[in-house]
């Protein structure tokens, strides 16, 4: 039986119902609320995350049934639990991922259906909560298909990036050394995590040579800006198959680097990406870990949150409040 908390019959989402540029298509609109299916779960959302994933999804990305919402990072208080599921009660507060499965809304929305959870743990702040999923997971995935070990020397290209900072931090945490490359924003909070730090552009492989000895072992490339793939096959030894992409794919193929889509994500299990959350979660709300958060934005304002996005320099994670204040 699905456990409830008091019916509300309508919410607020952000969704599209053709596809296009995400300015033009895009609605916040009033919309039944969802019942969750068996395995899910249902959240009042405190924040949702949007991301350049979310833009490519109204343009057209894995197209299906339409009305579709945005917004796949989730943080909130359980309202609602679908046959099946043991582990969380109405009142629970949680963060994760919301379930974009034959879903007419996502997390952007004052409701969202979840299909992964974790439990917030005590002093982990619910908009800090919402920006780890998927960052964590996508770094984590990587790290583990390069096969991360504590002897490694890791090269980590756009470390300002969300996913890029994430995983610097997890390399770390496991016992790598890091060389991280970024920009002047991140900079200093790479180094003081124990990262080293080199400028990224012309250039690159010149300066990781003149502080280290040795190739890297391993190379995770997640710069939006692309271009340095000949450089981080040189960092690795020459061996393109030590460098893996999330961001330059076409280049990849042309090199021989290994690339997110290649690597077949769709055998991933929920161990392999989602496994660690909760240790990882533990260490945030101790404040060891962190994915960072440039902008919070009531839901009515997510033209703001667009515009940032686009510009490809957010230097953070973008939320979404349905709440109305920012965090």
């Amino acid at each position: 039986m699905t456990e409830h908390a008091p019916a509300i019959s309508t919410m607020r989402t952000l969704r599209f119902h053709e596809y296009g540029e995400p300015a033009d298509v895009l609605r916040l609109e009033t919309a039944p609320v969802l019942e969750p299916g068996r395995g899910r779960i249902r959240v009042t959302v405190h924040a949702c995350g949007v991301a350049p994933a979310d833009w490519a999804l109204c343009r057209g990305l894995f197209a299906g049934d339409l009305p579709r919402g945005i917004g796949c990072d989730v943080s909130g208080t359980v309202e609602a639990v679908g046959e099946g599921v043991a582990d969380v009660e109405v009142g629970d507060l949680v963060f994760g991922t919301a379930d974009f499965a034959g879903q007419s809304s996502a997390g952007t929305a004052d409701r969202a259906v979840m299909d992964r959870w974790f439990a917030v743990p005590e002093g982990l702040d619910l908009t800090q909560a919402a920006a780890l999923p998927m960052a964590f997971s996508t770094a984590y995935w990587h790290l583990a298909r390069l096969g991360l070990s504590s002897n490694h020397t890791v090269l980590i290209n756009g470390a300002g990036t969300t996913i890029g900072y994430a995983a610097v931090q997890i390399a770390l945490i496991r016992g790598a050394r890091v060389i991280a490359t970024a920009g002047d924003t991140y900079a200093q909070q790479l180094r003081d995590l124990g990262a080293t730090v080199v400028g990224y552009g012309d250039g690159l492989a010149d300066r990781v040579k003149a502080i280290s000895d040795h190739p890297a072992d391993i190379v995770f490339d997640t710069a939006p800006a692309g271009g340095a793939l000949p450089d981080l096959v040189q960092i690795a030894g020459g061996d393109p198959k030590r460098v893996l992409t999330c961001s330059d794919i076409i280049a990849a193929q042309a090199l021989g680097v290994r690339d997110s889509f290649h690597e077949d994500p769709a055998t991933a299990t929920d161990a392999e990406r989602f496994g660690a959350m909760p240790e990882f979660a533990q260490l945030a709300a101790e404040g060891k870990f962190a994915v960072p958060v440039a902008g919070t934005f009531p839901l009515d304002e997510w033209r703001t949150a667009l515009k940032i996005s686009l510009t490809g320099h957010a230097h953070g994670k973008l939320l979404l409040l349905p709440g109305g204040a920012r965090g």
